[in-house]
């Protein structure tokens, strides 16, 4: 099953996407920051996939940059590998499957309680 994200850049903290100001959008080059993030990713076209432990991440990419960006999660690590990111590169991620925005500091609060175990498992991978 897979579950929309949609991923901000924005100046302001974003409480609900109906009260997002635009001008507080900024541009960014998600794509290529995606693409340069992960190390698994098949390409055809201009449709990418990341693979990932436990999930893949599904997006199309655009020259053009954006102040938000669609894809597709399948596999719960997906949204964890999103949250780091997101932390790295001060976004923000609305989810579809909670219509709400992600407490990034705080994941368990959206229902995420496997993220502290992802975010160690990572680490300890990396040591």
């Amino acid at each position: 099953m897979s579950w929309d994200i949609v991923l901000f850049n924005s100046k302001q903290k974003i409480n609900s996407v109906a009260e997002l100001d635009e001008n507080q959008l900024v541009s960014t080059d998600f794509s290529g920051i995606l693409e340069s993030s992960f190390d698994r990713i098949n390409k055809k076209d201009n449709h990418r996939e990341i693979v990932g432990t436990g999930f893949t991440i599904d997006f199309f990419t655009d020259n053009e940059q954006s102040s938000n960006f669609m894809l597709s999660l399948y596999g719960e690590n997906g949204i964890y590998a999103l949250i780091e990111l997101a932390k790295k590169h001060n976004w923000q991620i609305y989810d579809s499957g909670i219509d709400g925005m992600v407490d990034l500091e705080n994941p368990e609060k959206n229902g995420f309680k496997n993220h502290r175990k992802y975010v160690e498992q990572i680490m300890n991978g990396q040591s």
